[in-house]
């Protein structure tokens, strides 16, 4: 049974930092990733990471975010640097299997205010 525990969501300042981490178990994962959901928006796929180290990221965090695994851990992290006021969103943690089947974390909150 696959399991995704997320961490390292909470308040921050806006151009400072923030490290979510998701811990995965049970499989294991062709690809790893962090999604967002602000309110009144849709869900977006914020950055992506797959087993081999390729790696996306949506337009408007590139450069700022980044996102790595340790694949002998099962574990993605995601880096959020110089955050800005509209990176306010619930973020999910998100894990595709080697047989295609897709996961999700609980959800952690993130808030860029002063």
């Amino acid at each position: 049974q696959v399991q995704l525990v997320e961490s390292g969501g909470g308040w921050v300042q806006p151009g400072g930092s923030l490290t979510l981490s998701c811990a995965a178990s049970g499989s294991i994962f062709n690809v790893m990733g962090w999604y967002r959901q602000a309110p009144g928006n849709q869900r977006e796929l914020v950055a992506r990471i797959f087993r081999g180290g390729t790696t996306n990221y949506v337009s408007s965090v590139r450069g700022r975010f980044t996102i790595s695994r340790d694949n002998a851990k099962n574990t993605v992290n995601l880096q959020m640097n110089s955050v800005k006021p509209e990176d306010t969103a619930v973020y999910y943690c998100s894990v595709i299997t080697s047989t295609m089947s897709q996961y999700w974390g609980q959800g952690t909150q993130v808030t860029v205010s002063s």
